[in-house]
């Protein structure tokens, strides 16, 4: 078969589509193996990322342990403060049962003081006027007294001490403002001198009346120019003022005595 010129240029032309067909598959396939490498290296990188992140994960699950055993112990706590916080609870409530119990006590021992106060208060406007009552016989036994003195004394006072008064009276002095007075008070002689008798009336006399005595008689001392004699009268005379009495210079006489 005689290759023609026509027949050369089909079959150049066809030899030269299947070049080109060839030389586009190669390029493809250059371009397909570039691909796949760049795909194994971002695989190999995604393979990495995964690696790292899977290592992450392990950490991650362990941090996720650590804080599941955290919440479990918080848990735990705060189950044990709730049991406290309840037992508590149950405290305050039994301390408000005892306050309340202390609370009404407390009324009814205040109502019971009120009533305590209210009695003493009778109890004692009882006393004073038991005081008022006792405070007038007092009074009057002392002027009973006073009277007997004044009839005994001069007469004992002229047997035992050689003084002679004709009366005795009741006077008052003022020193510094304080009015003090006396119960017992005559101007008389002695051997030719003039003495004043000072004297007090007690029904029972003992060593403080004594002592008191003699305390008055010193703030108006001064008051009186003339020889001074202290006499005490009454119904007892105790051992205790007997004893005060020769100490401090005065005389004591019992109404019996004469």
């Amino acid at each position: 078969m005689t290759l023609t010129p026509e027949l050369y240029e089909v079959i150049s032309k066809i030899v030269e589509d299947k070049v080109k067909k060839i030389k586009v598959t190669k390029e493809a396939f250059d371009k397909l193996s570039s691909g796949l490498s760049r795909l194994a290296e971002a695989q190999a990188r995604t393979e990495e990322t995964l690696k790292k992140l899977i290592e992450r994960s392990g950490r991650f699950e362990n941090a996720i342990s650590r804080l599941a055993e955290a919440q479990a112990r918080t848990e735990e706590r705060v189950s044990s403060l709730e049991n406290a916080i309840s037992r508590l609870a149950e405290a305050q409530a039994r301390t408000e049962e005892r306050v309340s119990s202390l609370e009404n006590a407390i009324s009814r021992l205040a109502e019971a003081q009120a009533r305590t106060e209210e009695r003493v208060n009778e109890l004692v406007i009882t006393v004073q006027s038991l005081a008022r009552s006792v405070g007038s016989l007092s009074d009057t036994v002392g002027f009973g007294l006073e009277d007997i003195a004044k009839v005994v004394l001069p007469g004992w006072l002229q047997r035992n001490e050689g003084i002679i008064v004709e009366k005795l009276e009741r006077r008052f002095f003022s020193v510094d403002g304080e009015e003090i007075e006396v119960n017992l008070y005559g101007e008389g002689m002695r051997n030719g001198r003039k003495v004043v008798v000072v004297g007090e009336a007690k029904s029972r006399i003992y060593g403080d009346d004594v002592w008191k005595f003699h305390s008055k008689m010193e703030k108006i001392k001064h008051l009186i120019k003339e020889d001074v004699f202290r006499v005490m009268f009454g119904y007892l005379i105790h051992p205790s003022a007997e004893e005060r009495a020769k100490e401090l210079g005065i005389a004591v006489v019992a109404s019996y005595m004469r």
